[in-house]
């Protein structure tokens, strides 16, 4: 079995496959050959613009998980999300917070397949984009999709997450 294969037989990619499918989708998830832990190096194995990188980060946001899609190209503000969350306090997850709320580790989060759904903001930047790239519950894998879909297969809520 090939590197790439045992990626793409993870269980959390699994389980991202399963929930894509299960949100009437089915893009085809794509093992990278390196990890990729920023949106730079993502969007370098790639071949796109470093904006078209989903970073789906987890922050604790007054004790419970928030996921936010945020594009590559810019940081999360986290007064903004804290604001349209309509939460006291928003900051940075432990990573082990992190794999608590998502089965997944920290470079992998994926914005689907988790144990139970998790509230979810979507940066409106991605947008600019026809096609953006998502983490699929592992270091080495991701899988094309649209903002849009992106909204809709998350439930999530658009805003601008740069303040």
């Amino acid at each position: 079995m090939t590197s790439s294969d045992k990626v793409l037989n993870h269980p959390n990619v699994q389980r991202v496959r399963e929930a894509l499918a299960a949100a009437g989708t089915s893009p085809e998830i794509v093992a990278l050959g390196d990890s990729a832990p920023t949106a730079a190096a993502a969007a370098q194995q790639l071949g796109c613009e470093v904006g078209a990188i989903a970073n789906s980060l987890i922050f604790d946001c007054d004790g419970a998980p928030l996921l936010v899609l945020t594009s590559g190209a810019h940081r999360a503000d986290v007064a903004a999300l804290a604001r349209a969350a309509g939460a006291t306090k928003v900051g940075r997850a432990t990573p082990e917070f992190v794999r608590t709320h998502t089965g997944q580790p920290i470079g992998g989060v994926a914005p689907v397949g988790h144990p139970a759904p998790v509230r979810t903001l979507v940066d409106v930047w991605l947008q600019k984009y026809d096609r953006v790239w998502a983490a699929a519950g592992h270091p080495h894998s991701v899988f094309p999709t649209t903002f849009d879909e992106l909204v809709r297969v998350t439930g999530g809520t658009p805003v601008d997450v740069t303040g």
